[in-house]
Order: structure tokens, then sequence, then C-alpha cells
């Protein structure tokens, strides 16, 4: 007699449970990755992905198959609501991390085909040149910022932390080690990044290691990255919450992974939930940005859902679905906290 594999699956859980002796509130609840924004017909992939000083989505695109068409900023209302989108004069389409200076509140957008970071007007388009790099063959990926302003960019390709004071400029490296680099898949290493509240460490995400590497800082000064945490399937962009739980955008497991200061994954968020009949991902896919909402409520999250294959690299297992989009999409993902040492699903809003 054969079983249904929703009973065999029941049944699994059951005895997993017993066995851990765990009651059904201190199971994982990946909760639900809901369709926030759909972006408008023909649009790229959406790539960076910032929360506004006025809580709007900023956004930009990916489109590295057309650099010279400029790239493209769309913004979106707290409702979801495109507000506008704008071109970002003299960029090239490949734009990836965004992000807005604290103090300033000037929008800054890495260019990622030009290897430039641009001052972006977010009304009209219009940019100055913000940041540039003494160095060829970079992949000017993500940026973040410390208390004083300066700016921190990631570069994928060189494995260096490039920073700039808060005015720009040539960028020195800050820090350049092997373990922001990488020889995997997908071909991007240092990635994401974020400091702590200290702002004694700096996080940094290596997508083609599945790693977090963590770089000591002390009055300015960086000391040896290591390895933090082993085994996000394929890391992108990063953010902190005020607990300094890291919450990780994993493209190649289409889930949010939230690991606590020690280390330790304390949740899964977020999962990738097929194609509708119009070709919209439901759920994540292929997740690169994440990014609170001002009231901490909600985690917005850009899907590029990007087909490895355009890379001229080997599928993976989400490239034929990537293949299907027809149209892109930002999720949604109702912020839990667990509390420290907890990994259940009894937990509190708050980032």
């Amino acid at each position: 007699m054969r079983m249904r594999s929703s009973a065999i699956a029941f049944l699994c859980t059951a005895f997993l449970m017993s066995v851990l002796n765990l009651t059904p509130a201190q199971a994982w609840d990946r909760g639900n990755a809901e369709i926030f924004a759909v972006l408008p017909a023909g649009a790229v992939g959406p790539e960076g992905l910032a929360v506004g000083p006025d809580g709007n989505v900023y956004v930009t695109t990916f489109n590295f198959q057309a650099p010279s068409t400029p790239g493209k900023l769309y913004v979106f209302g707290q409702n979801g609501n495109l507000l506008r989108q704008v071109n970002v004069t003299g960029s090239s389409g490949a734009l990836l991390g965004i992000g807005f200076q604290p103090g300033t509140h000037a929008l800054l957008v890495i260019d990622f085909g030009a290897s430039k970071v641009f001052k972006v007007n977010s009304n009209n388009g219009a940019s100055s040149l913000f940041m540039t790099v003494p160095a060829s063959g970079a992949g000017l990926n993500a940026l973040t910022f410390d208390s004083s302003g300066n700016v921190y960019v990631s570069d994928s390709f060189n494995g260096i932390i490039w920073k700039t004071g808060s005015g720009g400029g040539v960028a020195t490296a800050w820090v350049t080690d092997p373990l922001l680099a990488t020889a995997g898949v997908p071909p991007f290493g240092a990635n994401g990044l974020g400091f702590n509240k200290a702002g004694n460490a700096l996080f940094v995400a290596n997508t083609g290691n599945d790693t977090i590497v963590k770089i000591p800082v002390t009055a300015g000064t960086p000391g040896t990255p290591a390895v933090f945490v082993n085994s996000i399937n394929g890391a992108d962009g990063l953010v902190l919450d005020s607990h300094d739980n890291l919450w990780v955008a994993a493209n190649q497991a289409d889930e949010i992974v939230v690991v606590d200061p020690t280390g330790k994954a304390i949740a899964k968020r977020g999962d990738f939930d097929g194609l509708d009949k119009n070709g919209v991902p439901q759920g994540l896919l292929f997740p690169a940005s994440p990014d609170f909402s001002k009231d901490g409520k909600y985690l917005y999250v850009s899907n590029l859902s990007l087909d490895l294959r355009l890379f001229g690299l080997v599928q993976s297992v989400d490239s034929q679905w990537t293949a299907q989009v027809q149209r892109q999409t930002i999720s949604r993902i109702k912020v839990k906290v667990p509390p420290a040492g907890h990994g259940n699903s009894d937990d509190h809003d708050d980032h």
C-alpha cells in the first residue's frame, strides 16, 4: 500500500518532534514572503534595494546584458505602488548596491558596469560622480557606512573593501584579502556588508564561497579578516538588526538566513513558491538585497531572478525557473526576531 507524500511528511515530522521533545510552537516558522511590488513590464531583475528616510523603497536593476543603456531607479511607496521610475544619467545599465548616506541622506548608487559610484537625484535621475577606484577589473557590488559617514564598497572580483570619506573621491583599499575573493559559483566574492552596533566589526558576505567574513575594527583600523560562518548558500546582501543579528539573502537557497552575533542560525525566512500563470515569482527567487522598513515591521527583499546560464555557468537548481520569469518583484516578510539563544517561533517584532 502506497502512502501519500503529505502523510509521510506528517509522520516524519511528528516522529522528529517527539524524539527531539519539540512542540509545534518551537518549530521554525519561515513566514510568508509576500509580493510587495511588481516592477513594470520589461524591467529586468532588481538588485540594489534601500529604504529611504521617507520610508519609500528605492530599487535599482541589473541590466548587464545592455550596459550601454542608462541604469534605472524605481521608487515604491509604502503600499507598494510605483511612485516613479527614472534613468540614472551617465550610468551603465548594470546598477547594483544603493544606500542613503547618514546625515546628508544623499542617495549613492553603484554602477557595476562602469566601476563607479554615483550620487543620484531620485526625483529626476540626475547624477554626479561620487567615487572611483584606482584598480582595473573591479566588480563594485554593495556599500555601507560607518558612524562618521565614511563609505565602504565591496569589490567582488578583486577581493577588496574600498573606502572613501563622506565626500567621496578616489577610494583607497581599506582591506584586501583572499577571503574576500572567490573561485566559486556564482563568481562574486565580497558582496553585502554592514557594521555591528559597536562599529568594531564589519561583516561581509562572500557569495561564491557561501561565507560571512568578519573584519575586526579598532578606531577605524581594520584587523585580520576571518570566516565568521560557513554554508549560507549564495550569501548575497545582508543587513544587521538592533540585536546585531545578521539577515542574509541566500540567493541559491531562495531564503533569508538569520544569524545571531555568535554565528548561530536562529531563523530562516521565506522560500520560493513557484511562478503564477503570468510568470510572476511567488516568494523569493534569487533574493539579493534586504532592508528593513522604517517601523521595523517588515523586511523588503529584491528578487534578482538571475539565470546563471547567462554568465556561461552551469545551471543552478533555479535557473529553469528564472528563465520563465515575465515580471520582476520585490518581496516583503514580516519581521520576527527570535529571542537570544533560541530558534523558535515565539518571536517579537523588533529590528
